[in-house]
This record gives structure tokens, sequence and C-alpha cells, in this order.
């Protein structure tokens, strides 16, 4: 078996001491910038593998971040993802990733497994029912944890998202501002402070400008592509006759205005469709659509912040931090006409 590479053999071989070649490996500013990459350079050349087991023997700290989300798959987790892998690069933080799929029992797993780890602490976007409890685990047990996307009642922790209910609005406002009167909501679920609050910035909207709220036009449950087409048939069915739709993301919108094409409408002309989240296939979209960025970069990058200051020793405020959205018009929104 090959004999382990460690600290002293690249000490040796360059004639420096193996506390340098440590201080070097940890971007420490105390070694002169060539130094650190001639240094680094010779461990890969080496083979050198950092042990940051051993490490968190010195230093009582893994490096280990862990981040659980409802899906990777939905774009959306995919940009807050980005930003905190981002930020956590800067600090030299490696971070587990899991979907909970909303299952709590799977979410109370990984955290598990995470302080058994000895993981420095944990992002997580609550799993619907999560028990107040499981949002504390990881705080009781010396392990500091932020939630991102989804807000908990009766949980003080720091909480990152985008203003949901003053999104919507800005959607629902902007179809009411182009004639728009009988307006539908499709997409979301009660079940999480997202959907309760896009909701509640749906009906406020509507109520501010003298409309009244039909909930037989809201169409709760898709969050995804093929669910939002598969909601085009009860929303083209609905004996009101919605001329335009505020969906609960931009995969619910995406799917739905394939739907409405196939049943031979055309979004953005016929039918006014609007999203939420502002993702990279927003754009390019056909048509290009209508909908409100919530941030979600910025809210990784806050909730990554917010982590690592605490680990430093300074403590962000509790409670929440909301991301204020803006509204990007595009061409799957037009003046009413009354459908046929």
């Amino acid at each position: 078996m090959a004999q382990k590479i460690k600290l002293s053999t690249i000490a040796e071989s360059l004639g420096l001491s193996t506390a340098t070649i440590s201080l070097a490996l940890r971007d420490s500013p105390l070694v002169a910038i060539d130094t650190r990459e001639k240094i680094k350079e010779q461990a890969r050349a080496l083979g050198y593998i950092y042990n940051r087991r051993a490490a968190s023997l010195r230093t009582s700290r893994s490096g280990i971040i862990g981040v659980v989300v409802h899906d990777i798959m939905n774009p959306f987790y995919g940009e807050i993802l980005k930003a905190i892998e981002s930020e956590l690069d800067r600090s030299r933080h490696t971070f587990i990733l899991s979907n909970h799929y909303d299952s709590v029992e799977k979410q109370r797993t990984f955290i598990e497994t995470l302080l058994q780890l000895g993981g420095d602490g944990v992002i997580m976007s609550p799993a619907i029912g999560t028990p107040v409890e499981d949002a504390r685990l990881a705080e009781q047990n010396g392990m500091p944890a932020i939630l991102v996307a989804r807000s908990m009642e009766g949980v003080d922790l720091p909480t990152y998202r985008g203003d949901d209910s003053y999104g919507i609005s800005l959607a629902t406002n902007h179809l009411i501002g182009l004639g728009h009167r009988v307006i539908a909501m499709i997409g979301g679920t009660d079940q999480t402070s997202t959907g309760r609050d896009r909701y509640q910035g749906y009906v406020n909207a509507l109520r501010k400008a003298g409309i009244e709220v039909d909930p037989n036009l809201r169409i709760p449950g898709p969050r995804s592509k093929q669910g939002g087409f598969e909601a085009a048939v009860n929303f083209l069915s609905l004996p009101q006759k919605p001329t335009a739709a505020v969906c609960w993301n931009d995969l619910v919108a995406i799917g739905l205005m394939n739907g409405i094409a196939r049943a031979g409408f055309v979004p953005g002309q016929d039918i006014s469709v609007t999203g939420y989240d502002d993702l990279e296939e927003a754009s390019i979209a056909t048509p290009a659509l209508t909908t409100v960025s919530n941030g979600q970069a910025e809210v990784g990058r806050l909730a990554a912040r917010a982590l690592l200051d605490r680990l430093a020793g300074s403590h962000e405020p509790d409670g929440l931090h909301l991301i204020k959205p803006e509204m990007r018009i595009r061409q799957s929104t037009g003046i009413y006409k009354p459908r046929a």
C-alpha cells in the first residue's frame, strides 16, 4: 500500500516548515501569495489530500455546511444553491446537499447525520409540516441554522426569502392595469408560507382594485411545468372564462402556456400569463414570459453570509429578512380581450 503523503513530506521537499505548509494550504494571508501557490502546486504534484477530519479535531470545525431543500430539480433552488456555493467557496467551506421532497422524516435524518459528521451549520428550506422542535434541532446541538425560501411560525431563526405577497401583487396589478378583471391564480399550496403569502398578495391586489375575489378562480396544487400543462384544461373550462392567470412560478406558467397553445389559444394575445421567479428559461420561452424576479441569488448569498458570520462569532438578527421582488414585463401579457 502506498505511503500516505503528509504535510512533513511537502515541507521537506520544499525546505519549509510544516507550519508554513499548513498555513498556505488554508490560504492564510500570513504566507505570501507566490509561496502559497508554490506549496499548493507541490502538494498536487505529490498527491497530497487535505485531511478534513484531522483538521476538525484541531479546530473543532469540519468546514462542512449542510443544505437541505425541497427539490434541486426546480431551477429556483438551483439558483439559490449556486449563490450559497459561491459564498461558501470564499471561506473554503464545502456543502453537502439533501433533497427532502417535503418528507419531514428525510429532512430530520439529514440533520441528525450532519450533526454526527460534525457539520458546522445548516441552511434549510423546511419541509411541509416541519415541527418547531425539528427546526431547532441543529441549534440546540450547537450547529447554527438558517432558513431560506420558506418561513416557519414559532421559529426565530434567521430566515431569508423574497417578499412573496408583494411580488404576486406586482403581477396581479400588472394584469389589472392591462384591463383584466377575471384573473385566475394557478398553483401553490396553503401548507407553506410561500403559498399562503402569494395567494394573499393576489387577493389583496384584487380587493384594492375593487374586484371581487372568487375562490373558484384559484386552481391550487401545480408547482411544475407538467402541473401547469395539466391545469390548462381546468383553467379553460372555468365558467367565469378568465382572460389572465397569475401563476405560482415560472414552471407552472410555461406549462400553462403550452396547454393554452395546445388548445388553440395564443398566450400573450388571447390569454395573458404571468410567472414568478424569473428563471433563465422565462426570457427564452415562447412567448417570453412576464414574471417577477424574486431575488433567489440574493437569498442564497445572504443566507450563506449570515451563517458564516455566526461561525465567526457575529450574530445576524433572528427573524424574517425579505428581499423585495421586481417585475419583468415581456410578451406573455397583453391588453384585455374578451375570451370567445
